[in-house]
């Protein structure tokens, strides 16, 4: 297995990940195609044998803001001071085997590419302590409510 840039083609791939590892967040397949529309350079999927075993979704994202979930962006802004760390799921065949760190530090220097000081997420699924390990760090947000009471807002400074 390898990560390699996202394509159209991984979507439906995406879509079933997505549903294993986020079963009370569901998303459209409209909103992963167009994330990666927006910012392909920021979408990766887990490849095994042209499978998708994982994927990481992110894009420019004013820091503090949270995008609506289930919902098309319509577009991104100019600023890319801070990335959006959409999602990062893997089958459940694929976890534990030591694939997250790599794709979080290749998104890591490409943001950094771009111009961008950090990189945001939520925290969802009792997960804070395993971004805790990859840099993050909470901040307050009250915005959080759709994505349930265990929910952190996290931060990343690259």
């Amino acid at each position: 297995m390898a990560w390699r840039p996202m394509l159209e083609a991984d979507l439906l791939g995406v879509v079933r990940v997505a549903g294993t590892a986020f079963p009370d967040h569901f998303e459209d397949l409209a909103c992963f195609a167009e994330r990666l529309a927006l910012s392909p350079d920021l979408c990766f999927v887990l490849d095994r044998d042209g499978g998708v075993e994982g994927y990481l979704i992110a894009y420019p994202w004013p820091r503090g803001e949270i995008p609506p979930l289930n919902s098309l962006l319509g577009g991104l802004p100019a600023d890319h001071s801070n990335i959006y760390l959409h999602d990062l799921a893997l089958a459940p065949r694929a976890q534990g085997g030591g694939w997250t760190r790599p794709v979080v530090e290749t998104l890591a220097q490409a943001a950094t590419e771009m111009g961008a000081s950090t990189v945001s997420l939520v925290s969802v699924n009792e997960s804070a302590a395993f971004w805790r390990r990859m840099q993050f760090e909470t901040e307050p947000n009250a915005k959080l409510a759709s994505y349930g009471p265990d929910a952190r807002y996290m931060v990343r400074k690259i």
